[in-house]
Protein backbone atom coordinates (compact mmCIF):
# COMPACT_ATOMS: atom_id res chain seq x y z
CA UNK A 1 0.00 0.00 0.00
CA UNK A 2 1.50 3.36 -0.93
CA UNK A 3 -0.12 4.88 2.48
CA UNK A 4 2.81 7.58 3.43
CA UNK A 5 3.64 8.34 -0.14
CA UNK A 6 -0.56 9.67 -0.11
CA UNK A 7 -0.80 10.48 2.95
CA UNK A 8 2.21 13.28 2.23
CA UNK A 9 0.65 14.64 -0.58
CA UNK A 10 -1.99 15.78 1.83
CA UNK A 11 -1.07 16.37 5.33
CA UNK A 12 -2.22 20.01 6.04
CA UNK A 13 -0.37 22.16 8.86
CA UNK A 14 -1.57 22.17 12.02
CA UNK A 15 -1.88 25.59 12.99
CA UNK A 16 -5.51 25.23 12.88
CA UNK A 17 -5.49 22.82 15.96
CA UNK A 18 -4.26 25.50 17.73
CA UNK A 19 -6.75 27.81 16.77
CA UNK A 20 -8.66 30.78 19.45
CA UNK A 21 -11.87 28.62 19.57
CA UNK A 22 -14.34 29.73 22.48
CA UNK A 23 -12.68 29.58 25.55
CA UNK A 24 -14.84 28.71 28.36
CA UNK A 25 -13.23 30.47 31.39
CA UNK A 26 -8.11 29.71 33.58
CA UNK A 27 -9.30 33.46 32.79
CA UNK A 28 -12.61 31.91 31.46
CA UNK A 29 -11.06 28.06 32.64
CA UNK A 30 -9.27 28.09 29.25
CA UNK A 31 -6.28 29.79 27.26
CA UNK A 32 -6.47 30.34 23.73
CA UNK A 33 -5.81 26.37 22.35
CA UNK A 34 -8.46 24.10 22.23
CA UNK A 35 -7.70 20.59 23.53
CA UNK A 36 -7.56 17.79 21.18
CA UNK A 37 -7.60 20.00 18.02
CA UNK A 38 -4.23 18.99 16.60
CA UNK A 39 -3.78 15.66 16.76
CA UNK A 40 -3.18 13.45 13.76
CA UNK A 41 -1.05 12.76 10.77
CA UNK A 42 -3.44 15.48 9.02
CA UNK A 43 -2.58 18.09 11.03
CA UNK A 44 1.58 17.69 10.36
CA UNK A 45 3.17 19.57 7.25
CA UNK A 46 2.85 19.00 3.89
CA UNK A 47 6.49 17.38 3.75
CA UNK A 48 7.41 19.10 0.05
CA UNK A 49 6.96 23.01 -0.82
CA UNK A 50 3.70 24.00 -1.55
CA UNK A 51 0.36 26.26 -0.50
CA UNK A 52 -2.16 23.93 1.31
CA UNK A 53 -5.29 26.32 2.42
CA UNK A 54 -8.15 24.65 4.65
CA UNK A 55 -11.67 25.15 6.26
CA UNK A 56 -11.98 23.87 10.35
CA UNK A 57 -15.24 23.99 11.76
CA UNK A 58 -15.61 23.54 15.30
CA UNK A 59 -18.73 22.98 17.58
CA UNK A 60 -18.04 23.23 21.21
CA UNK A 61 -21.26 22.52 23.83
CA UNK A 62 -20.72 22.81 27.76
CA UNK A 63 -21.56 23.39 31.08
CA UNK A 64 -21.07 24.14 34.91
CA UNK A 65 -22.99 23.80 37.46
CA UNK A 66 -23.60 26.09 40.30
CA UNK A 67 -20.91 24.85 42.41
CA UNK A 68 -18.07 25.75 39.80
CA UNK A 69 -17.74 29.48 39.72
CA UNK A 70 -15.59 30.58 36.97
CA UNK A 71 -13.84 33.76 35.68
CA UNK A 72 -15.51 35.19 32.83
CA UNK A 73 -15.60 39.37 31.39
CA UNK A 74 -14.13 40.25 34.44
CA UNK A 75 -17.15 38.94 36.76
CA UNK A 76 -17.48 35.94 38.69
CA UNK A 77 -19.70 33.87 36.72
CA UNK A 78 -21.67 30.02 37.79
CA UNK A 79 -24.49 27.35 36.42
CA UNK A 80 -22.61 28.34 33.23
CA UNK A 81 -24.08 26.70 29.88
CA UNK A 82 -22.29 27.73 26.60
CA UNK A 83 -22.66 26.87 23.01
CA UNK A 84 -20.05 28.35 20.25
CA UNK A 85 -19.32 27.61 16.75
CA UNK A 86 -16.54 28.58 14.90
CA UNK A 87 -15.26 28.30 11.37
CA UNK A 88 -11.45 28.85 10.74
CA UNK A 89 -9.84 29.47 7.30
CA UNK A 90 -5.66 28.72 7.56
CA UNK A 91 -3.55 29.28 4.88
CA UNK A 92 -0.17 27.59 4.84
CA UNK A 93 3.30 28.19 2.47
CA UNK A 94 5.97 25.40 3.03
CA UNK A 95 8.91 27.25 1.53
CA UNK A 96 12.13 25.37 -0.56
CA UNK A 97 14.28 27.07 2.35
CA UNK A 98 15.79 24.42 4.34
CA UNK A 99 17.19 24.60 7.73
CA UNK A 100 19.41 21.86 9.64
CA UNK A 101 17.87 19.63 7.03
CA UNK A 102 13.91 20.65 7.37
CA UNK A 103 11.68 22.35 5.46
CA UNK A 104 10.76 25.81 6.75
CA UNK A 105 6.99 27.16 6.54
CA UNK A 106 4.67 29.75 7.03
CA UNK A 107 1.20 30.24 8.37
CA UNK A 108 -1.87 32.02 9.48
CA UNK A 109 -5.42 30.94 10.46
CA UNK A 110 -8.31 33.26 10.78
CA UNK A 111 -11.65 32.57 12.78
CA UNK A 112 -14.61 33.58 12.64
CA UNK A 113 -16.92 32.65 16.26
CA UNK A 114 -20.33 32.44 17.30
CA UNK A 115 -21.26 31.83 20.33
CA UNK A 116 -24.11 32.17 23.37
CA UNK A 117 -23.40 32.08 27.33
CA UNK A 118 -25.93 32.48 29.76
CA UNK A 119 -25.05 31.75 33.66
CA UNK A 120 -25.30 33.30 36.92
CA UNK A 121 -23.54 36.51 38.30
CA UNK A 122 -23.44 38.42 41.77
CA UNK A 123 -25.14 41.85 41.45
CA UNK A 124 -23.75 45.12 43.10
CA UNK A 125 -26.34 44.73 46.32
CA UNK A 126 -24.93 41.12 46.55
CA UNK A 127 -28.51 39.13 44.48
CA UNK A 128 -28.14 37.06 41.53
CA UNK A 129 -28.81 38.37 38.24
CA UNK A 130 -29.21 35.59 35.54
CA UNK A 131 -27.52 37.08 32.40
CA UNK A 132 -27.42 35.78 28.44
CA UNK A 133 -24.96 36.68 26.15
CA UNK A 134 -24.35 36.40 22.34
CA UNK A 135 -21.55 37.35 20.28
CA UNK A 136 -20.15 37.01 16.69
CA UNK A 137 -17.07 37.77 15.24
CA UNK A 138 -13.59 37.79 14.07
CA UNK A 139 -11.47 35.96 16.96
CA UNK A 140 -8.05 35.87 17.42
CA UNK A 141 -5.85 35.41 14.62
CA UNK A 142 -3.18 33.24 15.38
CA UNK A 143 0.29 33.68 13.60
CA UNK A 144 2.74 30.98 12.56
CA UNK A 145 6.18 33.42 11.42
CA UNK A 146 8.25 29.56 12.33
CA UNK A 147 7.61 26.34 11.53
CA UNK A 148 10.34 23.57 10.96
CA UNK A 149 9.62 19.58 8.99
CA UNK A 150 11.43 17.07 8.92
CA UNK A 151 11.11 13.14 7.29
CA UNK A 152 12.87 10.13 8.15
CA UNK A 153 12.23 5.85 7.56
CA UNK A 154 11.77 6.69 3.53
CA UNK A 155 9.03 9.26 4.64
CA UNK A 156 7.23 7.21 7.58
CA UNK A 157 7.63 9.37 10.13
CA UNK A 158 7.60 13.16 9.92
CA UNK A 159 8.07 15.61 12.91
CA UNK A 160 8.10 19.31 13.34
CA UNK A 161 8.71 22.44 15.62
CA UNK A 162 6.65 25.30 15.44
CA UNK A 163 5.92 28.91 17.03
CA UNK A 164 2.84 30.21 16.95
CA UNK A 165 1.32 33.66 18.23
CA UNK A 166 -1.82 34.20 19.45
CA UNK A 167 -2.82 38.10 18.70
CA UNK A 168 -5.59 39.80 20.24
CA UNK A 169 -7.77 40.69 17.01
CA UNK A 170 -11.25 39.87 18.60
CA UNK A 171 -13.68 42.16 20.20
CA UNK A 172 -13.18 41.82 24.15
CA UNK A 173 -15.80 43.82 26.75
CA UNK A 174 -15.56 44.20 30.39
CA UNK A 175 -18.54 42.59 32.15
CA UNK A 176 -19.68 40.51 29.05
CA UNK A 177 -19.79 36.61 29.39
CA UNK A 178 -19.60 36.50 26.03
CA UNK A 179 -16.33 36.90 24.20
CA UNK A 180 -14.80 36.20 20.77
CA UNK A 181 -11.72 37.40 22.12
CA UNK A 182 -9.44 36.52 24.61
CA UNK A 183 -7.46 40.43 24.84
CA UNK A 184 -4.08 38.77 25.35
CA UNK A 185 -1.00 37.58 23.77
CA UNK A 186 -0.22 34.02 23.56
CA UNK A 187 3.45 32.40 22.60
CA UNK A 188 3.26 28.92 22.02
CA UNK A 189 6.45 26.90 21.24
CA UNK A 190 4.80 23.10 20.12
CA UNK A 191 6.55 19.88 18.85
CA UNK A 192 4.83 17.48 16.63
CA UNK A 193 5.83 13.27 15.97
CA UNK A 194 3.46 11.06 13.37
CA UNK A 195 4.67 7.68 12.75
CA UNK A 196 2.19 5.72 9.79
CA UNK A 197 3.85 2.58 8.48
CA UNK A 198 3.93 2.19 5.01
CA UNK A 199 3.30 -2.02 5.31
CA UNK A 200 0.15 -1.61 7.74
CA UNK A 201 -1.44 1.63 7.51
CA UNK A 202 -1.04 1.86 11.38
CA UNK A 203 -0.40 5.77 12.51
CA UNK A 204 1.01 6.42 16.01
CA UNK A 205 0.89 10.87 15.94
CA UNK A 206 1.71 13.01 19.10
CA UNK A 207 1.37 16.96 19.66
CA UNK A 208 2.86 18.58 22.63
CA UNK A 209 2.79 22.45 22.90
CA UNK A 210 3.28 25.14 25.67
CA UNK A 211 1.80 28.34 25.88
CA UNK A 212 3.01 31.53 27.82
CA UNK A 213 -0.14 34.57 28.33
CA UNK A 214 0.29 37.96 28.75
CA UNK A 215 -2.04 39.77 30.76
CA UNK A 216 -5.30 41.03 29.76
CA UNK A 217 -5.10 45.02 30.72
CA UNK A 218 -9.14 44.99 30.93
CA UNK A 219 -8.90 43.14 34.25
CA UNK A 220 -5.87 42.99 35.41
CA UNK A 221 -5.68 38.94 34.93
CA UNK A 222 -2.73 37.19 33.69
CA UNK A 223 -3.39 33.03 32.77
CA UNK A 224 -0.85 30.61 33.99
CA UNK A 225 1.12 28.56 31.23
CA UNK A 226 -0.43 25.87 30.24
CA UNK A 227 0.87 22.49 28.80
CA UNK A 228 -1.05 20.25 26.39
CA UNK A 229 -0.50 16.85 24.58
CA UNK A 230 -2.67 15.46 21.56
CA UNK A 231 -2.23 11.64 20.97
CA UNK A 232 -3.74 9.62 18.00
CA UNK A 233 -3.77 6.30 16.97
CA UNK A 234 -5.51 5.22 13.85
CA UNK A 235 -5.41 2.83 11.18
CA UNK A 236 -5.14 3.55 7.48
CA UNK A 237 -6.76 1.21 4.64
CA UNK A 238 -7.37 2.34 0.37
CA UNK A 239 -10.96 2.83 0.00
CA UNK A 240 -13.06 4.13 -3.20
CA UNK A 241 -9.49 5.39 -4.81
CA UNK A 242 -8.52 6.98 -2.08
CA UNK A 243 -7.34 6.07 2.06
CA UNK A 244 -9.59 6.06 4.97
CA UNK A 245 -8.48 6.59 8.51
CA UNK A 246 -10.35 4.90 11.47
CA UNK A 247 -8.67 5.78 15.41
CA UNK A 248 -9.36 7.19 18.67
CA UNK A 249 -7.65 11.04 19.97
CA UNK A 250 -6.93 11.79 23.29
CA UNK A 251 -5.78 14.76 24.71
CA UNK A 252 -4.64 16.17 28.37
CA UNK A 253 -4.39 19.35 28.94
CA UNK A 254 -2.77 20.92 32.13
CA UNK A 255 -2.14 24.44 33.59
CA UNK A 256 0.98 24.25 34.96
CA UNK A 257 1.16 27.94 37.03
CA UNK A 258 -1.07 29.60 38.47
CA UNK A 259 -2.82 33.07 37.49
CA UNK A 260 -1.95 36.18 38.55
CA UNK A 261 -2.84 39.70 38.72
CA UNK A 262 -5.64 41.68 40.98
CA UNK A 263 -8.62 40.22 38.98
CA UNK A 264 -7.33 36.66 39.69
CA UNK A 265 -9.79 36.93 42.73
CA UNK A 266 -10.52 32.74 42.61
CA UNK A 267 -6.96 32.66 43.65
CA UNK A 268 -4.56 30.30 40.92
CA UNK A 269 -7.25 29.11 39.16
CA UNK A 270 -5.76 26.14 37.57
CA UNK A 271 -7.72 24.81 35.13
CA UNK A 272 -6.79 20.47 33.73
CA UNK A 273 -8.81 18.55 31.39
CA UNK A 274 -8.98 14.90 29.66
CA UNK A 275 -11.03 13.90 26.90
CA UNK A 276 -11.09 10.90 24.17
CA UNK A 277 -13.04 10.14 21.00
CA UNK A 278 -13.52 8.98 17.71
CA UNK A 279 -11.67 10.03 14.75
CA UNK A 280 -12.21 9.11 11.28
CA UNK A 281 -10.31 10.41 7.70
CA UNK A 282 -10.35 10.35 4.21
CA UNK A 283 -7.83 11.63 1.48
CA UNK A 284 -8.59 11.36 -2.47
CA UNK A 285 -7.63 13.46 -5.16
CA UNK A 286 -10.30 16.05 -7.04
CA UNK A 287 -9.12 17.96 -10.26
CA UNK A 288 -5.37 16.58 -9.95
CA UNK A 289 -5.48 18.26 -6.44
CA UNK A 290 -5.35 16.01 -2.83
CA UNK A 291 -7.75 16.85 -0.68
CA UNK A 292 -8.16 15.59 2.95
CA UNK A 293 -11.22 15.13 5.60
CA UNK A 294 -11.31 14.57 8.97
CA UNK A 295 -14.75 14.74 11.70
CA UNK A 296 -13.75 13.50 15.36
CA UNK A 297 -16.12 13.56 18.29
CA UNK A 298 -14.07 14.55 21.74
CA UNK A 299 -16.41 14.41 24.97
CA UNK A 300 -14.38 15.72 28.17
CA UNK A 301 -14.16 13.06 30.38
CA UNK A 302 -12.42 14.42 33.28
CA UNK A 303 -12.22 18.59 33.60
CA UNK A 304 -11.43 21.06 36.74
CA UNK A 305 -11.96 24.64 36.64
CA UNK A 306 -13.18 24.54 32.84
CA UNK A 307 -16.61 24.04 31.56
CA UNK A 308 -17.06 20.29 30.58
CA UNK A 309 -18.56 19.61 27.61
CA UNK A 310 -18.02 18.06 24.05
CA UNK A 311 -15.71 18.93 21.12
CA UNK A 312 -16.71 18.21 17.22
CA UNK A 313 -14.72 18.46 14.17
CA UNK A 314 -14.80 18.83 10.48
CA UNK A 315 -11.80 19.72 8.80
CA UNK A 316 -11.23 19.91 5.09
CA UNK A 317 -8.17 21.21 3.31
CA UNK A 318 -6.28 20.88 -0.06
CA UNK A 319 -2.90 21.24 -1.34
CA UNK A 320 -1.65 23.19 -4.35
Amino acid sequence: MKIVKSMTLVSLVGLVIMLPLFTHAEEGGSGHYAPGANASLVDTLPGKPGLAIASYFNFYDGSASLGVPLPLGGSIAAGINATAYSDTILALYQTPLKLLGGYYAVGAAIPYVWLKVKGQVTGPLGNTINVRDRANGIGDITLYPFMLGWTALNGDLKYDVRFGVYAPTGDYDKGKLANVGKNYWTFEPAVSFSYISSKIGLELSAFAGMDFNTENHKTDYRTGTQFHLDLTVAEHLPLFGGLIGVGANVFYYQQITGDSGSGATLGDFKGRTVGIGPVVSYVTKILKKDLVAEVKWLPEIEVKHRIKGDYVWFKLGMLF
